[in-house]
């Protein structure tokens, strides 16, 4: 009887990392980086649909998400001073902050390291301006849109966005009667 000759499963990038996991007791040899960022729901409480400024960005993938503006502190800015100039800078929206909304992290891995990244959440007042993504200095907002508070879940790509976006429906109750 004819039997084939057993043979070595075929090593892949993928393969390779798990074993290497294993080898190291699930520990991974790269290094993580700490990034935090500030951004939040910026609301114009003069249209009664309140409406909320959102981003849209292609991810590294090249595929495009809408989320909520939020980029990195600048020297020695507060979380709320960044979240107030990020919003501003890739929506186009002024915004004086209202409440806290929390904060989310999250990990993510890039070539030759890992990310945890923090990011603060803040619930904004409109105060003036308009949409653009003109003076976004990165070049990251590819366009921007006033979503109503109520669709706004379902314009949001990532889940902790919409628990951002639920916990601000949440706080609107303290701060505009009747919402």
């Amino acid at each position: 009887m004819n039997r084939p000759i057993p043979s070595a499963p075929k090593r892949t990038p993928l393969t390779a990392s798990m074993a290497r996991a294993q080898a190291t007791g699930g520990h991974t040899s790269l290094p993580t980086v700490e990034e935090v960022s500030s951004g939040g729901i910026v609301i114009d409480f003069d249209d009664a649909k309140l409406p909320v400024a959102i981003i849209a960005r292609y991810n590294r993938g090249g595929r495009l998400e809408w989320c909520l503006p939020k980029g990195h502190p600048e020297g020695v800015e507060t979380n709320e001073e960044a979240a107030i100039r990020e919003i501003e800078e890739e929506t186009g929206i002024a915004g004086r902050i209202l409440a806290p909304l929390g904060s989310v992290d999250y990990w993510f891995t890039v070539t030759n390291y890992r990310v945890h990244k923090t990011v603060h959440h803040f619930l904004l007042e409109a105060t003036g301006g308009h949409l653009t993504i003109e003076n976004d200095p990165d070049h990251e907002a590819v366009d921007v849109a006033w979503v109503p508070l109520g669709s706004l879940g379902k314009r949001l790509s990532f889940p902790n966005e919409r628990r951002i976006a639920d916990l601000a429906r949440e706080v609107l109750t303290k701060h505009v009667p009747g919402s």
